[in-house]
């Protein structure tokens, strides 16, 4: 069986994007799940977050975009239950251009991964925080996009870019392409605006939201600093908590 394939997007950035893929995918392998993760953000953050450091990769997803290696030789095996990444490193900045140029243009990503794809229940991919020719080859690719947000009015404009980004997607390359999940992030109730942009949501996304919001925390903030997902690294904590339920609603939808 195929794996789902999920992408990670957002252009603007500083929104939990990249703390919601680590932590997705390690509560996915917790649970038996074969998951591979692949960075194609040139920040490299989600290698990083999982205890990789850059200066020691040797294939990145660069190579892999743009033929140079194949995807299996990319794979790294993380220290994490049933969780592998393809790495990402700051050459992958010269991809926006090699991809503008491609004779596969729009299809890179769908041409590396599709040798791997029987190997794993589960691709996600970080998409830089931008909409340029990487996130629209990571969405030409997925099966559905999962868009973190923090509620804030910037972010319900953003939010707009991205559908018409998707739509776009969706008529040149992808028709089946759907947004699986708005997921809030650094959710914080007790403030005014939070409760307006999610009756926002509430009113046009309903059936995309997550039930579960991702509150603020400071266990969340330092994981990546010591390059363990929350599960691992405080794994009874809030965050923990919270990315499991995500990750119970997420079986649901996929």
């Amino acid at each position: 069986m195929s794996a789902v394939c999920l992408a990670f997007a957002n252009q603007k950035g500083g929104v939990g994007k990249t703390t919601c893929v680590i932590n997705i995918a390690a509560e996915l392998g917790k649970r038996g799940k074969r998951v591979l993760l692949v960075d194609m953000d040139p920040q490299g953050n989600a290698t990083s977050g999982l205890g990789i450091a850059k200066k020691s990769v040797k294939i990145s997803s660069y190579q892999v975009l743009i033929g140079e290696a194949d995807a299996k030789s990319a794979i790294v095996v993380t220290e994490f239950k049933n969780l592998s990444l393809i790495p990402s490193t700051i050459s992958l900045v010269g991809a926006e251009f090699d991809l503008h140029t491609s004779e596969e243009r729009g299809r890179d990503v769908i041409k590396a991964l599709a040798p791997i794809k029987e190997d794993y229940d589960f691709i996600l991919i970080d998409c830089p925080p931008t909409l340029g020719m990487l996130t629209i080859n990571a969405l030409a690719a997925a099966d559905g996009v999962i868009i973190p947000m923090p509620c804030d009015f910037f972010s319900l404009e953003g939010l707009s870019q991205l559908n018409l980004t998707i739509k776009k997607v969706r008529s040149l390359y992808n028709p089946s392409l759907d947004i699986t999940g708005l997921l809030l992030t650094m959710y914080n109730k007790r403030l005014l605006l939070t409760a307006q942009v999610e009756g926002e949501l509430r009113k046009y996304y309903a059936d995309k939201l997550f039930n579960t919001t991702i509150s603020r925390s400071v266990k969340l903030a330092e994981a990546p600093g010591f390059g363990r997902p929350i599960a691992y690294f405080d794994p009874y904590g809030k965050g923990a908590l919270e990315y499991r339920e995500v990750v119970k609603e997420l079986l649901l939808r996929v």
